[in-house]
Parts: C-alpha cells; structure tokens; sequence
C-alpha cells in the first residue's frame, strides 16, 4: 500500500512539473533562455567580417565564428546548422594619432577600448523559443540582465532570410 502512494505521489508530481515548465520547444518569450556563459576560446575563431556602427555607439566590430559557422558561411548554408557560434567583439571606434600624423590628417581609426561581446548560439532545440539562436551580451565579463537580452530575438527577427544573422560573410 505505502508502494501505490509513493507512485500514485510521483505521478502526481511530475504532473506538476510538465504544468510548471514548459517544453523546450514551446517556451514563451519571458522565459526564453539566454547565453550566460562565454564559449571557451572564441578568440582564436577566424574572421567573418568587421562593422563600424556610427551615432551613440561609434563603434568597431569585428564578427569571429567558431568551424561550424565558418563552413556554414562559404557554403552559403542557411539555415546554420545546431553548433554554430558567432562572437560579436566590439571596442570604441578612436583616432589613431600615430597614424594620422603620418597622413597629416585625422583618417585613419582604431579600436579602442572594448565595450561588449556577444554571441549567438545555434541550437534548434534548446533555444527554441528564439529562432533556434541563444543570446549573450557580456560586459567585463559578465552576462546582460534577462530584461536587457529580451530585445536581442525580435531585433533579429527582422533578419529572417538569413536565419537572423545580419552579417554577410566577406571572403
């Protein structure tokens, strides 16, 4: 009899739980998971491509993928396959005055100091609820707030014919 209640017990409780948290592939926006760890090794990936984004941010990027994504790029596979990752460094756009000096006038800009890093993630399953791409955003190392992540997917939404991937790859 003791046996009946204890499943009769489990039974209920994982009940519960299935009511409690959805499935991974039915989670609605407020509790879409995030990237809160920094991928290991991400800066010796290779290159994708470089931005300057002019106005508040006045900054340079530079867009680095892990294998999996460089192959999915000079393949022009989309949608990118589960284990793609792309790192997004980005550093104040600044003058470089050694190097003006040497053109006489103010033309040429560097990095400087770094802002953030962010990465997509691609797996199908896990993040789901968010185009098949986790989020992160790290500042001196630590993840972006939950509230501040939410604008990441329907930013990226907008890039819907490229998996919400703005960047082009530049051979």
């Amino acid at each position: 009899m003791e046996t009946s209640k204890i499943i009769a017990v489990a039974v209920v409780a994982a009940g519960l739980v299935a009511l409690i948290a959805p499935s991974p592939g039915h989670a609605d926006g407020a509790s879409a998971p995030y990237v809160t760890a920094i991928p290991h090794g991400y800066r010796d990936w290779r290159w994708i491509s470089s931005a300057h984004e002019a106005g508040k941010l006045n900054s340079l990027g530079a867009l680095l993928g892990n294998d999996v994504a460089i192959k999915a790029f000079r393949e022009g596979k989309l949608p990118f396959p589960d284990g793609a990752i792309l790192a997004a460094l980005h550093y104040r756009n600044v003058p470089s005055d050694e190097n003006n000096k040497v053109f006489g006038q103010v033309q040429s800009f560097v990095p400087g100091a770094p802002t953030n890093i962010q990465f997509m993630v691609k797996d199908s399953k896990k993040y789901a609820a968010t185009g098949g791409w986790g989020f992160g955003h790290f500042q001196d190392g630590k993840p972006g707030e939950a509230a501040f992540m939410k604008s990441c997917f329907p930013c990226h939404q907008k890039a819907q014919a490229t998996d919400l991937v703005f960047t082009r790859y530049a051979p």
